[in-house]
């Protein structure tokens, strides 16, 4: 017996007698028999990453919203909740757990590939099927779990992309810092280790703790090594402040980042002296064709649907697709289904993934922030 079919008679052993329940809970006078297909979110709700938590969030509602009013997934409704795990593991683990005696059957999340690692053993133990719209650190799906998945690229991906282009710019001093995290020291080691393969070697490569303030120590390591450019491993928050301190101690190396800087915050918390940093990202979703009208949606609300949202829109639209080609709502037929290489259509364009569990394409490109026609300082890719 192979693990998968394990898990799946785990899962309907432990379904079996809820969804009886939810049945006939459902069932009132004059109506059907009628169970929801129950979802939800884990993300950073609260605390320094909350953007992208809300980003999360945005999304896989906005996508059941525009779901149930079509139908639903195979003549059934989808029920929604949010767990914040507030970008701690432990917080995470405890969202998994609560989400498992809640009989969730899919899962959009978590943002934090720290967070993401201990949940998805939670969701994979218990036969929950997993797409993370965030999470890009290689090991993830490199595991092997046959119900995880994500919608966005890999550490490694966006690293060989920065590394060619930093080692475009010329013989340059490089410092690499980063934040400690899964995430963070993920995207700086899979970078160093892309500039080293191309004969760049790093001169300083440290890291600081996540939620520092004060960043004067290693401000003054930076101006002693004499670094052109640094590039960081990191979210938007500690990068941007580490950015305004570098300024404001009269260090104007260029930053380079990935996506996890990617977000207007990032210039209100670093200041003017962000003009010039790079980035790593995928064309900007909210651009495509296929985006238009849930776009428009968004703005309809006044949010902003920036960086993930759009992919955590499109994990649910996964979902929705893979079982109904499956003619099933069980999360590992589900998983088999996403597996089988079935072409995906959604707002981020059309996907396929790998046997992994990773989108077999990869398209990151560089951006550069500066000022925009309006005068605000945001994130622009770069002509190449």
């Amino acid at each position: 017996m192979n693990r998968l079919t394990q898990l799946a008679m785990k899962r309907r052993q432990n379904v079996l007698a809820t969804l009886a329940l939810s049945i006939l809970v459902a069932i009132g006078p004059g109506r059907a028999a009628r169970a929801d297909v129950r979802m939800a979110v884990g993300a950073p709700i609260t605390g320094p990453d909350a953007t992208f938590g809300a980003q999360l969030k945005m999304g896989a509602e906005q996508a059941v919203a525009d779901i149930n009013a079509a139908g639903g997934i195979l003549g059934q409704k989808v029920s929604i909740e949010t767990g914040d795990d507030a970008a701690d593991p432990k917080q995470g683990v405890s969202v998994a757990n609560k989400f498992v005696g809640d009989q969730v059957a899919f899962v959009i999340g978590h943002f934090n590939s720290g967070v993401t690692m201990p949940a998805s053993d939670v969701y994979a133990e218990n036969g929950i099927l997993e797409i993370t719209p965030g999470s890009t650190n290689p090991k993830i799906t490199d595991r092997g779990i046959e119900t995880l998945f994500r919608t966005c690229g890999r550490d490694d991906q966006q690293a060989a992309v920065a590394a060619k282009f930093l080692a475009g710019l010329g013989p340059k001093k490089i410092a690499i810092l980063h934040d400690k995290t899964t995430y963070g020291k993920g995207l700086a080691d899979e970078t160093k280790k892309s500039l080293n393969a191309l004969g760049v070697t790093e001169v300083l490569y440290e890291g600081v703790n996540k939620g520092e303030k004060d960043y004067s120590a290693i401000v003054s390591k930076l101006k002693e090594s004499g670094a052109d450019i640094v590039y960081w491993g990191g979210v938007h928050t500690e990068g941007g402040l580490l950015l305004r301190q570098m300024r404001d101690q009269g260090v104007n190396a260029v930053m380079m980042s990935g996506d996890g800087i990617a977000s207007d915050e990032f210039a209100a918390i670093a200041g003017p002296g962000v003009e010039g940093t790079f980035m790593t990202f995928p064309p900007d979703p909210r651009d495509r064709p296929e985006a238009v009208r849930v776009v428009e949606e968004f703005k309809a609300k006044n949010f902003n649907p920036e960086t993930y949202t759009l992919y955590s829109y499109a994990a649910v639209e996964v979902l929705k697709q893979a079982a109904e080609a499956a003619k099933s709502l069980d999360p590992l037929e589900v998983a088999k289904t996403i597996h089988s290489g079935m072409t995906f259509k959604t707002v981020i364009g059309d996907i396929k993934f790998d046997k992994k569990g990773d989108v077999t394409r990869a398209d990151y490109v560089v951006f550069v922030w500066k000022k925009g026609p309006d005068g605000r300082i945001s994130y622009y890719q770069l002509k190449q």
